[in-house]
C-alpha cells in the first residue's frame, strides 16, 4: 500500500504540466528561465508555441527572434519544465518572446501553419525542387504533394541568378518515431491503436518483406524501430526510401535510397523490404506488445497498472499517447515495476534549422488549413 502511495504522489508530479490553466499569451521581450528540455528550431513564437505543446514534458518556452545579435541561438525554440510548472522568473531580455504549452488548451494535434516568412530559408531536408513562377505556387505544389511538409522559394531577385524562382520541397517525420528502442527484461512496450502511421487509402495491399535477407550500401537513414513492419512504415512515409533493412539482433532500422538497382544478400537475423505507396498496408503490427522492449524517453507521464494490457488500453485512451513501455512485476528494481509509461514524440512540421537569407520565402503545408484558400 506503501508504495502505492508512492506512486500515486510521483504520478501528481508527472501530471502536473497538464493540470496547468490555458494560457495563449505570448511576452515579447521576457525570458522564462527553466530547466531546458530542447532546443529545436522554430521560425517564429506561434511556431515554437506548437512544439512546445507536441513536445512531451515541453511546460514553457522562450523564442530567439530573428533579430537577436548575441550569439549563435537565432531562431531557436528553447522548450523548458519546472517542477511547479511555471517559470522559475520572468526576466526582461530583448528579442526574445516567452509563453506557455497549450496542453491545457485542447489543442489541434494538426494545426495550421499558414504563415509565410520573407528572407527566411529552412535549409536542408529537400526531397524535390522544381522551378515555378512564385512562393504561391510553391507553397501550393507543397499542400498537393502527400509527402511536403515545408518549402523554401528563392524569387526573382535571388542571387545566384541561375536559382531563381527555384522551388525546393522539404520533408519532417509525420508520423510518430520511437527515438530509441533497447532491449531490457521486465519491460513490454508498444503503441497506441489509435495512432495513425499511414495516410488512408482505399486500395488494400501487402507488404513484401524478404526474411534473412539484407540489401547492402545506399543508405539514407538509421533509426530504431521495434519490428520490421515498423521499418516498413517508416520507409513508406519518407519520399526518398525506396527500400529497407531491419537489423533483429540491434532493432535497428536502416532506410535505403537507390531508384536504379536493388542488391540482395543472404543475412540471418535481417529482414529487408519495400515501402508501400498509394495503397493500405497491414497495420496490425500496432497491436503487437513487445516483450523484453522497452521505448526509453519522450514520457508525457507513468501511471500504476496492473499490467501491460492494461498500460496498453491507457495509451489508446489518452489523446496524447503514441506509444508507451510498462515496467513488469520481474522487473530487476522492485520501486519500478508496474509503472505504465505513456510516452509521445512531436509530428507537426518542423524544419530541421531555420536562417536568414535574402529574397526567399519560407513557409509550411496547408494541408491542415481546412476553409482556408489553398
Amino acid at each position: 500500500m506503501g508504495t502505492y502511495l508512492i506512486l500515486v504522489g510521483l504520478l501528481s508530479i508527472c501530471s502536473l504540466s497538464f493540470s496547468q490553466e490555458c494560457s495563449r499569451e505570448l511576452v515579447k521581450n521576457v525570458d522564462f528561465p527553466g530547466a531546458e528540455v530542447s532546443t529545436p528550431y522554430s521560425p517564429d513564437a506561434e511556431h515554437c508555441q506548437q512544439l512546445c505543446t507536441q513536445h512531451s514534458s515541453c511546460q514553457f518556452f522562450t523564442f530567439v527572434q530573428g533579430d537577436w545579435t548575441r550569439n549563435n541561438r537565432t531562431f531557436r525554440c528553447c522548450l523548458r519544465s519546472s517542477a511547479s510548472g511555471q517559470p522559475n522568473a520572468r526576466t526582461a531580455l530583448q528579442n526574445v518572446t516567452s509563453g506557455f504549452s497549450l496542453k491545457p488548451c485542447n489543442p489541434d494535434p494538426q494545426p495550421c501553419l499558414s504563415q509565410v516568412y520573407q528572407n527566411v530559408e529552412f535549409p536542408g531536408a529537400d526531397y524535390r525542387s522544381f522551378f515555378t513562377a512564385d512562393y504561391k505556387e510553391c507553397q501550393r505544389a507543397c499542400t498537393q504533394d502527400p509527402a511536403c511538409r515545408f518549402f523554401t522559394f528563392a524569387n526573382g531577385l535571388f542571387t545566384p541568378e541561375k536559382y531563381r524562382f527555384k522551388c525546393q520541397l522539404k520533408y519532417s517525420w509525420a508520423i510518430p518515431r520511437t527515438p530509441d528502442v533497447e532491449t531490457k527484461a521486465g519491460v513490454t512496450s508498444g503503441f497506441s491503436h489509435k495512432t495513425k502511421f499511414t495516410q488512408h487509402f482505399d486500395t488494400a495491399c501487402e507488404g513484401r518483406l524478404f526474411v534473412n535477407t539484407a540489401i547492402p550500401e545506399h543508405h539514407l537513414q538509421k533509426l530504431s524501430a521495434a519490428s520490421p513492419q515498423q521499418c516498413q512504415t517508416l520507409c513508406s512515409a519518407h519520399p526518398l526510401c525506396t527500400y529497407f533493412t531491419y537489423v533483429s539482433t540491434n532493432l535497428t532500422c536502416l532506410l535505403k535510397n537507390n531508384r536504379n538497382e536493388m542488391v540482395i544478400k543472404n543475412k540471418e537475423g535481417v529482414t529487408s523490404g519495400m515501402p508501400a505507396r498509394f495503397c493500405q498496408p497491414d497495420n496490425n503490427w500496432i497491436k503487437v506488445a513487445h516483450k523484453d522492449v522497452d521505448f526509453p524517453g519522450s514520457n508525457i507521464r507513468f501511471e500504476p497498472k496492473d499490467n501491460a494490457d492494461a498500460c496498453q488500453k491507457a495509451c489508446t485512451n489518452d489523446k496524447y499517447c503514441q506509444f508507451y513501455s510498462y515496467v513488469n512485476d520481474n522487473f530487476s528494481d522492485p520501486a519500478l515495476r508496474r509503472r505504465c509509461y505513456l510516452k509521445r514524440v512531436i509530428t507537426m512540421p518542423a524544419p530541421p534549422k531555420v536562417a536568414k537569407l535574402a529574397n526567399v520565402v519560407s513557409g509550411f503545408t496547408k494541408k491542415n488549413c481546412h476553409g482556408q484558400k489553398q
